[in-house]
């Protein structure tokens, strides 16, 4: 359990590549105390007596880079045949190295295995590699992080065998027998192939393939075994000060051919007090004013929770609590159940560039041997950080020309973002110049904090080509348009062309002056020595022809009479495409009517001479009318809008003489039989002229009750109905039944 002294409380993740494949590497031919040493061993733990026994290269120190499924990254590694990838005594692609790509791997060591492991497998064992050694702890508990792996995983372990592992304990000053601390949590049951795999205990199981790429899990990049544990704690209650003997041991069971191991996570060998460690968004011990936040945090080892744990610590350092920073919390306490509590530094702003500061925690503890153990954890206060940015001005001999700059970022909290203000973003950009002067781009950075810094790069630009004047005269259809242009600043002997209209591939003439032109855009270029310069001119157009008329009317049932009003101006000649198969070429805007059956476009063209045209369309919609209403005797199922035509058929009523309603199912109501109606009105009237029943609906009818919920007297009745047909008219009638009941 985590708890957390502060109002507040910032988290870092600092993220760093991942790879798409795991690469493990091993180095081997290092001492037992090398290993024990300087791979395995943590804090709170002095060793001696180190030795190994076994195939030399059964034993190595791993290193795996990238995102992996073993769940650790470094450590110590023992197996039943060889550590190496490349072995010189078995060749290459030897070793527990990934991917996952051979069923069964393995090397036979032709070592012996162990007494203990026999008996542990019940079978000979075979290939045992054995790191013993003894151990001073200084906390309550000695404890380790491992995960062992098997290529007998999953096809080798139905026959009751498998190969296996053990982590034996013992004392040597204090009593204590040989024990196994290698077992599955809460049961002092032995880890081994056979009780952690995919049908035994499989929340400790990894699933890795099996080599082939056909098992019930994808080929593991990691490592070469087919299956292996979770990442398991391994740890035993000891006594401060005494000294106890480990056997780290692995063995092939039943023979040598398949190999597994066990990989001891580095550091991971611990028996201590509480720690001090120190937390910041830098990743180092350094935190800015106004900007990140450092988190101490004390922790206590899990065998410790279970009471409360009072600690007090000094803060020492050249920062002032309470100015500098917030007031810290002293001492700490650790309720029950807790294993970690953390205390938030936040900096305070103050606007002074004083230096840096620093604040150092020293926590004391007392273990059970009567020692006092301390733990210390430091960090560094910076002032807001000042930001610059490196910047080069430059000069560009054309306006059109495009540099590429760079802006450097100093000072502040990485990572930075750079915004410019032509809107490009980040370093190095392209920036290009304007004529005849220079251009200022602002560039503002803002780093980690939020913390923001502007400064200018300026481009000169040293172009003197200029084009002065364009002017132009506009054309007819005929045509009869002219441009010009007047252009200086020259450096040598200068080049002239135009190209247009529209197309600047369509039309090229050499010079300032070009005559005759169509209406359009024509583009200018002078060409020195040094620069190009481009500019435009529009040379506009004189009475162009026009096309313009209305439809009446564009819609309507087929056949559909439509006459047309003619609006033309400026043209030679009209001609009209009606869309129903009508053409017609004439001078006049008059036009005869057009009847359409079905829908179409019609268009007409204005023409001027031979180069100028002007078009107008016109969309006229024709429907299929007639009767859409399906219950009218002449419905029409293929129009689309109605006419108003339909003719519905008279409502016929037939009435019942006598009716019995006494319940066997059998003429038990009174109703109308009725034909082509939507609605019926009906009422009941005893021979007196009271109403016995009255009702509108599709098909009311009478059960022979009063209104009041009586039965009804047998005898003469009458009634009385209204009926509406489906064009809502109206049928009216009447007539007398008996009730018999």
């Amino acid at each position: 359990m985590i708890r957390k002294i502060s109002l507040l409380f910032l988290a870092f993740v600092i993220a760093g590549g991942i790879s798409c494949f795991a690469q493990m590497t091993t180095t081997t031919g290092m001492s037992p105390a090398n290993y024990v040493q300087n791979v395995l061993l943590g804090g709170g733990v002095t060793v001696s007596n180190v030795s190994y026994t076994g195939y030399a290269n059964a034993i190595g120190e791993f290193s795996i880079t990238g995102a992996n499924n073993l769940g650790m990254s470094n450590g110590l590694v023992m197996t039943t045949g060889t550590a190496m990838l490349n072995d010189p005594t078995y060749g290459p692609n030897m070793g527990p190295h990934g991917p996952n790509n051979t069923s069964g791997a393995g090397t036979d060591n032709a070592t012996p295995g162990d007494p203990y492991l026999t008996a542990l497998a019940g079978i000979t064992t075979y290939n045992a590699a054995i790191l013993e050694f003894d151990f001073v702890p200084n906390g309550d508990t000695i404890s380790f992080n491992y995960v062992f792996g098997t290529e007998e995983y999953m096809e080798w372990i139905t026959g009751g065998f498998a190969d296996v592992f053990a982590f034996v304990l013992s004392g040597v000053s204090v009593p204590l027998a040989p024990v196994n601390i290698a077992t599955l949590p809460g049961t002092g049951q032995p880890v081994t192939a056979l009780n952690v795999n995919l049908n035994v205990n499989p929340a400790y199981y990894v699933d890795n393939g099996d080599g082939f790429g056909s098992g019930t899990a994808p080929d593991g990049p990691t490592v070469q075994y087919d299956g292996f544990t979770t990442v398991l704690e391994a740890k035993h209650a000891v006594e401060c000060g005494e000294t106890y003997h480990i056997k780290l041991m692995i063995a092939d069971a039943i023979d040598g051919a398949v190999d597994a191991g066990v990989f001891l996570e580095a550091g991971s060998l611990t028996s201590s007090g509480v720690e001090v460690a120190v937390a910041t968004v830098t990743g180092d011990t350094s935190i800015y004013e106004g900007c990140t936040t450092a988190n101490f945090i004390f922790s206590r080892p899990a065998s410790q929770t279970t009471t409360t744990l009072e600690i007090d610590y000094d803060i020492t350092g050249t920062a002032i609590e309470g100015t500098d920073y917030n007031n810290f919390p002293n001492p700490i306490q650790f309720l029950p159940g807790e294993d970690t509590i953390i205390v938030s530094l936040t900096p305070t702003n103050d606007g002074v560039q004083e230096g840096p500061e620093f604040i150092t925690i020293t926590a004391y503890t007392l273990n059970s041997c009567g020692d006092t153990i301390s733990s210390t954890g430091t960090v560094w206060i910076l002032d807001e950080p000042i930001l610059s940015i490196g910047l080069v001005d430059t000069t560009i001999q054309c306006k059109d020309d495009s540099v590429l700059v760079n802006a450097i970022p100093a000072g502040g909290l990485p990572p930075y973002s750079l915004t410019w203000s032509n809107g490009a973003v980040g370093s190095p950009v392209y920036v290009s110049g304007d004529l005849y002067g220079d251009v200022d781009y602002l560039v503002t950075m803002t780093d980690a904090c939020g913390n923001t810094f502007t400064d200018t790069l300026t481009i000169t630009v040293a172009q003197t080509l200029a084009i002065d004047t364009l002017i132009s005269g506009p054309s007819t259809c005929d045509p009869t348009g002219w441009v010009s242009a007047v252009a200086s600043g020259f450096s040598g002997t200068p080049l002239y062309n135009w190209a247009g209209p529209n197309d600047t591939t369509a039309f090229v003439v050499d010079g300032t002056v070009a005559e005759n032109l169509a209406s359009g855009w024509y583009y200018f270029t002078v060409i020195d020595n040094i620069c190009r310069e481009t500019d435009s001119v529009f040379v506009d157009i004189l009475n162009p022809p026009n096309a313009e008329f209305t439809a009446s009317p564009v819609t309507g049932c087929m056949p559909l009479n439509v006459s047309f009003s003619n609006s033309s101006e400026n043209f030679d000649n009209l001609e009209w495409d009606f869309g129903n198969g009508q053409i017609l070429t004439t001078t006049s805007t008059a036009v005869q009517p057009q009847t359409y059956n079905q829908s179409t476009i019609v268009r007409l063209i204005a023409t001027q001479g031979s180069n100028c045209a002007d078009t107008a369309y016109a969309v006229i919609t024709v429907n299929p009318c007639g009767c859409t209403d399906p219950n009218a005797l002449n419905y029409n199922p293929m129009a689309t809008s109605d006419d108003g035509s339909c003719i519905y058929p008279v409502p016929t009523v037939i009435a019942p003489n006598i009716f019995s309603p006494n319940n066997d199912g059998d003429n038990d109501l009174f109703f109308l039989t009725t034909t082509n109606t939507t609605e019926i009105e009906l009422v009941i009237l005893n021979r007196w002229g009271g109403v016995m029943y009255e009702n509108t609906g599709l098909n009311p009818a009478w059960n022979g009750k009063t209104q009041n919920g009586s039965l009804a007297d047998d005898g003469v009745y009458f009634y009385r109905y209204t009926v509406k047909g489906y064009d809502d008219a109206l049928l009216e009638g009447h007539g007398f039944f008996h009730l018999v009941r």
